[in-house]
């Protein structure tokens, strides 16, 4: 199993809206990668006190290679075009972690 986790980031002027990202961006992600691998996706929020993260999104695959073919996928253009019906952050971080 491979975690693919996406971070945005900004300050309090930073449109981004919770429920449209977990209700409508993450189910669209799970449709567009679901043929590679993708077993789930989280979304967290997270709080500090000066801090810039706004976001986790946290993409769980099957494998490290679905990862990289679900991004190579023609269907992920459709995903990276939904972000601006959710957010005008810049998406800052993107990292696998994988089990050891």
């Amino acid at each position: 199993m491979t975690k693919m986790m996406v971070i945005c980031t900004g300050d309090a002027g930073t449109r981004f809206d919770r429920d449209y990202y977990a209700n409508e961006h993450l189910p669209l992600a799970r449709a567009c990668w679901g043929e590679h691998g993708l077993e789930s996706a989280e979304a967290f929020f997270p709080y500090a006190e000066g801090g810039n993260w706004i976001s986790i999104g946290v993409y769980t695959f099957s494998s490290e290679q679905g990862v990289h073919d679900a991004l190579a996928s023609p269907k992920t253009r459709q995903v990276m075009e939904d972000v601006k019906n959710f957010t005008d952050s810049t998406v800052v971080l993107r990292s696998l972690f994988r089990e050891f």
